[in-house]
């Protein structure tokens, strides 16, 4: 078990980062941009991210007078950066009389270990990049969202690392329930629940007493394959690349029980 702070943002943070956005969102090449966070609720490991072509990018927002107060840290920055694969960024912001506004031009990042600008569309190649177990993972988280919402509860917060439980919160008929959210690859049919639910659910319920728990179990499998029943035996289990056709299925929350 492991905790992310759930800090609370000013609203100096949200103008900041709004700004932010809309820079990254108005640069050459950004209409083939694909949102990955795109909203500044906690809790947060990086405070945007974004695929563009076959490359991830995560960024934290620094101010460079340091007068304001930005959630986050650098370590868990690159720790999601790592578990997918992607690039670690900081854009630096600088409040002026009128808004924020970047500090490094073009698309106001800077590599988070080098400190060197960052061109996104530079570091696009047309290398097959396999999806990553925490990629996945945030995959699933999306699904089981989408699926929440649709049946028309509304959602708390939620988190994509892989080793942290629960995945998301949502209130539910009765009141906030929570979910462990877990992805599989075909041809595996159903992914397997944590061996420690029990904690999990302890330390949901010193949050949150009384709160409903959930198990979701997500299997994706690549488009060129869809669900070949025949998969194992014909090897016809094709991987699942980055940023290309994935189908699912996912047979809604499974409620768990506890004593």
């Amino acid at each position: 078990m492991f905790d992310i702070p759930m800090a609370t943002v000013t609203e100096d943070f949200i103008n900041c980062w709004n700004e932010a956005g809309m820079r990254l969102q108005n640069q050459p090449g950004a209409e083939k941009l694909r949102w990955l966070r795109a909203h500044p609720h906690p809790p947060f490991l990086e405070h945007l991210s974004f695929m563009l072509g076959n490359q991830l990018f995560f960024i934290l927002i620094v101010d460079v007078d340091h007068s304001l107060e930005t959630p986050g840290t650098i370590e868990g920055l690159l720790s999601i950066a790592d578990g997918c694969a992607g690039h670690a960024c900081i854009m630096p912001m600088r409040k002026t009389p009128e808004k924020w506004v970047p500090t490094v031009r073009g698309w106001g990042l800077l590599d988070a270990a080098t400190r060197q600008r960052i061109h996104p569309p530079d570091l696009i190649s047309d290398e097959f990049i396999i999806m990553t177990d925490w990629e996945l993972h945030d995959f699933a988280i999306q699904v089981v969202r989408e699926h929440i919402e649709k049946d028309g509860y509304q959602l708390m917060s939620w988190q994509n690392n892989p080793e942290i439980n629960p995945s998301l919160w949502f209130v539910g008929p009765d009141g906030p329930e929570w979910v462990v959210v877990r992805a599989v690859r075909y041809p595996a049919k159903k992914a397997i629940k944590p061996d420690n639910l029990p904690e999990i659910w302890e330390s949901c319920e010193r949050y949150r007493r009384g709160s409903a728990g959930n198990f979701a179990s997500v299997l994706f499998t690549s488009l060129e394959e869809s669900f070949d029943p025949r998969a194992e035996e014909n090897g016809n289990i094709a991987p699942l690349y980055r940023g290309k056709g994935a189908d699912y299925q996912y047979a809604g929350l499974e409620r768990l029980a506890f004593t």
